[in-house]
């Protein structure tokens, strides 16, 4: 059915009978396949100051949890892609004094320390960042966490994680946020998942038993938009981060398959796509808050899909096939409709494959995966709105990458990856093209990073 392979080629991450292995193509040679347009990869040889992490002392019982507390922040610290983060520290490092001089011959730039006391039910966690070169503490705070049982007591130290960050580099952190992503069970259906931005707590959210989709975060991280079959035709459903189902959205246009949520960022709206109704296919918007006035974006007799918004609402990126069933694009237009302008490069009887947008919130870039060779393979890329869109970025140079999403630091994109070795989540530094796995040996698809996780 047309319809369906479009929703699962596109957005739907084209991982059915298109993902294959092979060898990275040279900058030089994606180029020859896109004339006029500048694609280069990011390899950048950029200054990542000396960072350390002294071993986290506890009082009042405190110390039972401080290597674990300590080893959390050392982790995220290192996936920030901030710091070169020291690990091995000679004895003489190891106390409750700090002594700049010793910590200035070993490199340090900059010096974390942490204590954990016990406080009631939980904890308080009291962190210090130490700027070596001046000699002086550059900031302090007092972070409360729940007890180890508590589910949210891995992510109260991420948010710590997030805030050293912003301390040394006045930018945000992403270690306090989930992934939600599909993968397929042993039963052979396909769920919705999340996991801790660290690769940790792998926790199943849907059992619908049928195919589940397109999984969207809500802006403020409390509920997740998707597409299940599992009445039989494909419907948006909203559920909380537990899985608990919210609501379910009316078939408004009659017969058609509701596809590829996504959440303007005042989270009242959701934009989606209708595809094969008998009076109007395309991107369409519901008014959540009111439950009602569903309104007609951008469509025609070929399909737009996938729709992402810019962060400050006014603008929707998504893919469409209006030049050919066979090159679909990616293009942009006001968040009402109206005029769209093409973001992938697209010439007139030209060829090429563009899919899965996704805009950073830091507003400028958008990126999405396209096929840049011959021989089948994805890469993920990345447009600069600032100068028209018109120089992409290509991000990896190896294997098969689709669905890239971007974390809420607006520097880091995940993405679902085949190497060798097999399948898995793979997280690219856009700053310096850095690749590393997050969840290998699974066959997973359409990530989507949460924003920053509130306290629970």
């Amino acid at each position: 059915m047309r319809v369906r392979m479009i929703g699962t080629r596109w957005r739907v991450a084209a991982a059915v009978g298109v993902m294959m292995t092979g060898l990275g193509v040279s900058a030089a040679a994606a180029q020859d396949e896109l004339p006029g347009v500048s694609l280069g990869l990011v390899y950048a040889n950029s200054y990542l100051p000396a960072l350390a992490v002294q071993p986290f002392t506890g009082a009042f019982g405190g110390d039972m949890i401080a290597p674990q507390v300590e080893a959390i922040v050392g982790r995220d610290l290192r996936g920030s892609d901030r710091f070169e983060v020291i690990d091995s520290l000679p004895d003489a490092m190891v106390g409750t004094q700090v002594d700049y001089a010793l910590w200035d011959r070993l490199g340090a730039v900059w010096l974390v320390t942490g204590e954990v006391e016990g406080a009631d039910d939980g904890y308080m966690l009291i962190v210090e960042l130490h700027d070596v070169v001046y000699g002086e503490v550059r900031d302090r705070g007092r972070f409360r966490l729940p007890a180890q049982t508590d589910d949210d007591f891995r992510m109260s130290v991420h948010r710590t994680s997030d805030e050293i960050v912003r301390w040394a580099t006045g930018d945000p952190g992403m270690a306090a946020s989930r992934i939600a992503f599909t993968m397929v069970g042993n039963d052979g259906n396909k769920e919705i998942y999340v996991i801790d931005s660290d690769g940790e707590n792998l926790d199943q959210v849907t059992d619908y038993n049928s195919l589940t989709e397109s999984p969207t975060w809500s802006p403020d991280a409390s509920r997740i938009a998707l597409a299940s079959w599992k009445t039989g035709v494909p419907r948006i459903y909203e559920v909380d981060r537990f899985g608990t189902e919210l609501r379910a959205l009316p078939a408004l246009r009659g017969a058609g398959d509701y596809v590829t949520p996504a959440y303007h960022p005042d989270g009242r709206t959701l934009a989606f796509t209708v595809n094969g109704s008998a009076s109007q296919s395309g991107i369409f918007t519901y008014d959540l808050e009111r439950d009602c006035c569903l309104a007609f974006l951008s469509g025609g007799p070929w399909y737009d899909i996938s729709p992402t918004y810019s962060p400050d609402g006014r603008w929707l990126a998504f893919n469409t096939l209006r030049f050919g069933d066979n090159v679909p694009q990616v293009m942009m237009m006001p968040s009402e409709g109206g005029a769209a302008e093409t973001l992938s490069p697209y010439e007139y009887g030209g060829s090429g494959f563009y899919a899965a947008p996704d805009w950073s919130p830091n507003g400028d870039l958008v990126a999405f995966h396209g096929r840049i060779d011959r021989r089948g393979r994805y890469h993920i890329l990345v447009a600069n709105l600032e100068d028209g869109g018109r120089v992409l970025r290509q991000l990896t140079s190896e294997g098969n990458n689709e669905a890239p999403s971007w974390a809420p630091d607006g520097r880091h994109l995940v993405f679902a990856g085949e190497r060798s070795w097999g399948f898995g989540l793979m997280i690219v530094d856009v700053a310096t093209g850095r690749v590393r796995s997050l969840l290998g040996g699974l066959r997973v698809d359409l990530p989507d990073w949460s924003p920053a996780l509130p306290p629970a």
